[in-house]
């Protein structure tokens, strides 16, 4: 168990813990007879959102969020968090359970997780805690409910505020470890308390971490289904050889800009919790600008920005790769000047350590500064499934490994 304010401790001691590991949620895995030695491993993100405050009321009541892993791993480990709470939270009961259906899960699966061997444990403000380990293994793209108990009132919960998922809040009382779903009444759009997913793999194998906005946050796709760009890249990786699988984190927040303002935490604040201090995260992919043009921000505001991600995550040893801005259909003639330049600059000045050209793809060749209809969602900023699908096909999956 870990509770950390300085979010970077959690590589080395989700590495300690990895060292711990049998095998998780599915059969236990076991080492051959005569094998000297466990072979090295690295704790990963199998799934994540981005924390921010959701102002979302629980009491005595248990929260199942549901969510879908890209990579395969073991010893899961379960990230919560109270980073911005009004109060310290005390975290009664929690369970990870496969879903079977809406709120029930597969009869058998749920698992209790603890802390510190504590099946309970109180978070401070402004603070996450790592869970112990689960033995067993947890499968790609598998969606897990992980339940959350609280027995007081939390009056503004920390959470994601943007699952498009069906998430679930329960009458009052303890039913994490319940696999029925009859007590879980009110249906709940965003995610509350749960941050991430870790798991350890084989120690070649990394996270890639995309940080943006609504885009990365899969505004304008089907909910329920799954359809973000990121999890058209997850599909990508998992079916990628042996080594070369990769787990991907989404660390996208809708209506957030790089700079200052908007919704949560600027990406320049959040970039150390959400990216950097993340575990096994050696790949970013910036998506993010559009809404600080939206503001008045000028290309040269966001150069700046940018220019400050990539020296600190160069400084941290990970690579840093620049996806050019999609179109912007309602802004004014300035607006989409300033758009062109961010885009400019991230094709052709080198800075990045690589570019992943979302624009190229999904831009209608004969209006360039549309999307093509088919790739639109409607509202001429956000892409469709089929758009999510494009950008998701586009990431070059050799730039993912790129050596500083």
């Amino acid at each position: 168990m870990l509770l950390r304010s300085a979010r970077g401790q959690i590589r080395l001691l989700a590495a300690l813990f990895a060292g711990l590991l049998v095998g998780g949620l599915g059969a236990p895995a076991s080492a051959a007879p005569g094998t000297p030695s466990a072979p090295a491993v690295q704790p990963l993100i199998t799934w994540a959102a981005s924390a921010d405050v959701t102002f979302t009321k629980v009491t005595q009541q248990t929260v199942r969020n549901v969510v879908t892993t890209s990579v395969a791993g073991r010893g899961l480990q379960v990230s919560l968090s109270n980073a911005f709470g009004s109060a310290p939270v005390t975290f009664r009961t929690i369970s990870v359970g496969v879903v079977q259906s809406g709120a029930t899960l597969v009869p058998g699966s749920s698992r209790q997780v603890f802390f510190g061997g504590d099946p309970s444990i109180t978070v401070p403000v402004g603070e996450e805690v790592l869970s112990d380990p689960l033995p067993g293994n947890v499968a790609a793209r598998q969606t897990l409910a992980v339940s959350v108990y609280v027995d007081a009132e939390v009056r503004r919960a920390t959470g994601h505020n943007l699952a498009l998922t069906a998430n679930y809040l329960s009458e009052p009382g303890d039913h994490a470890s319940e696999d029925s779903g009859s007590a879980y009444t009110r249906g709940l759009s965003r995610w509350i308390f749960l941050e991430s997913l870790v798991v350890t793999q084989r120690a070649a194998q990394s996270t890639v971490a995309a940080l943006g906005d609504s885009i990365t946050d899969g505004v304008g796709s089907t909910p329920g289904t799954n359809r973000r760009w990121t999890d058209y890249l997850a599909q990508r990786l998992i079916a990628a050889p042996p080594n070369a699988e990769k787990g991907v984190a989404n660390e996208g927040i809708s209506a957030n800009r790089v700079l200052s303002g908007g919704v949560g935490q600027s990406a320049l604040r959040r970039f150390g919790r959400d990216v950097l201090d993340q575990p096994g995260v050696e790949t970013v992919i910036l998506l993010e600008g559009i809404n600080d043009i939206n503001t008045g921000a000028t290309a040269a505001d966001l150069i700046e920005g940018y220019r400050e991600l990539i020296a600190r995550a160069h400084a941290d040893d990970t690579c840093i790769l620049g996806g050019t801005l999609t179109p912007n259909e309602g802004g004014s003639p300035a607006r989409e000047a300033e758009r062109q330049a961010v885009n400019d600059f991230i094709r052709n000045s080198g800075e990045f350590d690589g570019v992943v050209d979302f624009d190229a793809v999904v831009r209608d060749p004969s209006a360039p500064t549309t999307f093509r209809p088919v790739y639109d969602s409607g509202d001429g900023l956000h892409p469709s499934d089929a758009g999510y699908r494009a950008m998701g096909n586009a990431v070059p999956l050799g730039l993912l490994d790129c050596s500083l």
